[in-house]
């Protein structure tokens, strides 16, 4: 085989039509050798090449005789030397971080580890076992893709609307769905699952991590598997497990579904995980970034750089302090962005990635995104929250960030709850959480607003447990949060009583309906629309099976609901007062007496301090006045809009509420109910009240048309 000393840069493996450039980062290594393999399963290599050259601690070959579909992976030279950090072990095959596609799962074994498994000291020792035969082998691909016209959808931030899935949950029981595409990335983009996601009127698809990831040995051999995905070991190649079948197929396979959901209007959001990988602690294997450098690409004890950092709870983080890791990171997201089409990234635990920089300080990955020319304009989310100390840091990201709004997760839970005290913070989580988001000079739309997501109860369970299920995870029901604000309703989990199903479901109505009227972006949970149940279980992360799969034969039976859903949308999107960019001010607007928002009280007079301070008051009316739309077209022109009065009520008797007067001749009209989810609407109101029933929500428009 002709060896040709070819070039540092791009790193990876990357075919030019005429053979393959290999380029691996290695700041410690003393020698590195690339293996060539015909079987993916194989563990005796077809050829072998040292690297031959080393420029900038990039070690790289050019190879003309290999082409797109070779399978390779690298055994790395160097000192294991644990208590320094390093530990090399050229008898284990490694991943390449940047390998655009990998063969397949982990064969766990003794083998994949880099030490001789034993005692809690076992780590210092060296194991001499070959891991070849054990270890998924990387991939070169032709990366030649017919796009056509696709272009993004550039959905604007104030009018979007994510619904968050599981590429293999969404399509596994879908009827619509051809068998043989069911659970991958074409299962996605079929027919079936694309009229649905219309039918919602969602503007985003925001896919549970599709970075290969690694099944947990533990959870492997209890019969289980890391179902979420949230165990990266291959930043840029997309899951092979979501793959219709064949070596390669995931990465034309992933780029045919985004075009396809591109052609529907739909933006695809990536869930990414650039915390950790699937390498775990000291006593974790050796798949790729431990025997590489370890040193360079984790974030070492300072004083036992034996040990890892670790702000995530899974025994790693990486080092986004190292240039080259936050490379690794950045050309990522690159890659996702210009070759395979996505629109932006949710980034999972994100105060990771900035970890370790001094109080004051910038963040340089934060400084990377904001000056680069294709990261800057996707759509950029953060979950605010690690494990690690302070590491609760919602509204702390900077312009141009997104992030999950868990503050508007648990205040919407409790009032519906019933808790007491809660009006006076959900006035301020219906109206974008300002005192959060406005310090950072930011919008509305820097909050993502949801009540349930893929990490929790589903919408059903919120509503049908007051305490988690978890006993099928292994771990004694140890595992999932316990900070839940649920109420089942009077029976834990499924009953057959009508009164307390009635209850549920017209509580399901009113946490959907406040989260679609509030300021800032929606996000749904896959399957709440259908009434998913995972049996009360807040952490289905190792359920790979009908706990976890959508349910799509008895979401027909529910199909009400689905309508609700569709209509809550729709409304959403007709009225430009419910999706402001900016924050409310309070005053009024356009030189009249009505204010932008103004919170009523039952009488229809404002709300006084007497009213926000007591902690028994569970009801709060949100007038939302037309005028004070703030959305315009292209050429700068205003988008006119319609009076809007929400009230909410958790109350347990109903009560009735004064309609307010407002400048303008007009009437009220009841566009929703959580009390008629199935009716004529909008419905005219006669005289100056409203009946609103225990536990409720109403939303009513006030239109110019006048009495008859």
């Amino acid at each position: 085989m002709r060896v040709w000393p070819g070039s540092p840069h791009p790193l990876g493996a990357t075919w030019d039509g005429g053979g393959v450039n290999f380029a691996l980062f290695s700041e410690h290594a003393s020698a590195v050798e690339l293996c060539l393999f015909e079987d993916p399963l194989s563990g005796e290599p077809t050829a072998t090449v040292l690297m031959p050259e080393s420029t900038d601690r990039v070690w790289h070959a050019y190879l003309p005789d290999v082409q797109p579909g070779a399978l390779y992976g690298y055994r790395v030279d160097g000192p294991y030397e644990p208590e320094r950090g390093h530990r090399f072990n050229r008898n284990k095959l490694l991943i390449d971080p940047y390998a655009k596609a990998i063969t397949g799962s982990i064969q766990w074994s003794d083998q994949l580890f880099g030490y001789t498994i034993g005692d809690e000291a076992a780590d210092l020792s060296f194991d001499p076992r070959d891991s070849a035969a054990d270890i998924p082998k990387g991939q070169v691909i032709d990366p030649a893709f017919s796009w056509g016209d696709d272009r993004p959808p550039n959905t604007p931030w104030n009018r979007t609307v994510i619904y968050e899935a599981h590429v293999r949950g969404m399509t596994m029981r879908h009827p619509g769905v051809p068998e043989h595409l069911r659970g991958t990335y074409l299962g996605m983009a079929s027919d079936a699952v694309i009229d649905h996601l219309l039918y919602l009127g969602v503007t985003a698809v925001e896919l549970m991590p599709v970075h290969q990831f690694v099944a947990d040995r533990h959870l492997v051999e209890r019969g289980l598997t890391n179902y979420w995905g949230y165990n990266s070991i291959g930043f840029l190649a997309p899951h092979v497990g979501y793959a219709t079948g064949g070596l390669g197929q995931q990465v034309s396979e992933f780029k045919s579904m985004v075009r396809v959901l591109h052609r529907a209007g739909l933006e695809v959001i990536l869930d990414v995980v650039f915390n950790h990988t699937g390498e775990g602690n000291h006593m974790g294997p050796t798949l790729s970034l431990r025997g590489i450098d370890n040193a360079s690409y984790y974030r070492l004890m300072p004083d036992e750089p034996r040990y890892y950092l670790d702000f995530t709870g899974t025994g790693n983080s990486l080092n986004i302090l190292h240039p080259r890791t936050m490379g690794l990171i950045t050309d990522s997201l690159r890659y996702w962005v210009t070759d395979m089409h996505v629109d932006g990234f949710r980034f999972d635990l994100a105060p990771v990635l900035v970890r370790g920089y001094e109080a004051g300080q910038p963040s340089a990955f934060f400084e990377i995104i904001q000056q680069d020319p294709v990261l800057s304009t996707v759509k950029l989310i953060a979950e605010p929250w690690d494990a690690g100390p302070d590491g609760y840091q919602l509204g702390r990201f900077p312009a141009g960030w997104s992030e999950w709004n868990g503050a508007f997760r648990d205040c919407v839970r409790r009032f519906w709850r019933g808790d007491a005290g809660q009006v006076p913070e959900l006035a301020s989580r219906l109206t974008g959480s300002r005192e959060i988001f406005a310090p950072s000079g930011r919008r509305t739309y820097a909050g993502v607003n949801f009540v349930t997501c893929h990490d929790g109860f589903t919408l059903s369970d919120l509503v049908s447990y007051d305490r988690k299920h978890n006993e099928a995870n292994g771990d004694d029901n140890t595992d999932g949060t316990d900070a839940n604000y649920s109420r089942n309703w009077g029976v834990e989990g499924p009953t057959e009583s009508v009164r307390t199903q009635r209850v549920r479901d017209r509580m399901k109505r009113n946490l959907l309906t406040t989260l679609m009227l509030s300021q800032g972006v929606p996000m749904l949970l896959g399957g709440d629309e259908i009434g998913r149940t995972q049996r009360g279980n807040n952490n289905a992360y190792c359920q790979d099976n009908e706990m976890s799969w959508l349910d799509w034969v008895v979401g027909t039976t529910g199909r009400d609901f689905t309508n609700f859903v569709h209509d809550l949308i729709s409304i959403m999107e007709r009225n430009p007062i419910l999706r402001r960019r900016n924050f409310f001010t309070g005053e009024p607007v356009g030189g009249g007496t009505t204010k932008d928002v103004t919170w009523l009280r039952p009488d229809g007079q404002e709300m006084t301090d007497a009213e926000w301070s007591d902690p028994e008051n569970r009801t709060i009316g949100m007038l939302l006045l037309g005028r004070a739309a703030d959305e315009v077209d292209s050429l700068g022109r205003s988008e006119p809009g319609e009076t809007l009065l929400v009230l909410l009520y958790a109350g347990h008797s109903s009560r009735s509420y004064t309609l307010t007067t407002i400048d303008g001749p007009g009437r009220w009209e009841e566009l929703l109910s959580t009390l008629r989810p199935i009716g004529s609407f909008p419905r005219p109101l006669r005289g100056g009240a409203v009946n609103l029933g225990a536990q409720s929500s109403i939303l009513l428009r006030h239109t110019e048309r006048p009495e008859p």
